[in-house]
């Protein structure tokens, strides 16, 4: 469908002070400094610093991808709208958050409760996750070799909104951005 061509765009008002979103809105990178002076809004995360996309699901079947490059810490995923934006922060499936993370480089895992270590065989560069609202599956593919990475089963009741955490910078390595990419055509 043609909605689905037009693509996943981040939404500045989720976006945690610490977060840069480009003018495209298609890529968030993490800085350094003081946080800045954003508005307000109910809706955005001043704990954990994340970003949201700008369209949200309720139904149907969805597919983007995500551009980390040589990045050496990420996380990529859905939450559930209700999840807590301001306190406590606990980004596992019991909270609403359901996300594959990439740390120091070269340790990968799906967020779960504990966490379920991944092995991939090679570094993704470009990772697809697809959301499934009615069979309440999300699953993560690696793009750079077409293979999967892991999928979560879950009932979802509410809005479901696609999560976006670069990482902090860790020095020069991991300050490149996320950036959201026109779906490879897999065929």
């Amino acid at each position: 469908t043609t909605g689905e061509r037009i693509g996943v765009t981040l939404d500045p008002d989720t976006a945690h002070p610490n977060l840069v979103l480009s003018e495209d809105r298609k890529s968030v990178r993490f800085v350094e400094v003081g946080p800045r002076d954003v508005p307000d809004s109910p809706r955005r995360f001043t704990i954990y610093p994340c970003v949201l996309a700008a369209q949200g699901f309720t139904s149907g079947r969805h597919y983007w991808e995500v551009e980390v490059g040589d990045k050496t810490h990420w996380a990529l995923g859905v939450c559930k709208d209700s999840v807590s934006r301001k306190g406590e922060f606990t980004p596992l499936p019991e909270a609403g958050y359901w996300r594959v993370r990439l740390w120091n480089g070269d340790k990968y895992a799906a967020t779960t409760t504990p966490f379920t270590p991944l092995t991939l065989r090679v570094k993704p560069k470009r990772v697809g996750v697809f959301l499934d609202y009615e069979a309440g599956k999300v699953a993560f593919y690696n793009v750079t070799d077409r293979s999967h990475i892991f999928t979560f089963t879950a009932t979802f009741t509410e809005k479901i909104w696609p999560l976006f955490y670069p990482g902090i910078r860790a020095g020069r390595k991991n300050a490149a951005p996320l950036v959201i990419r026109s779906p490879t055509d897999w065929e």
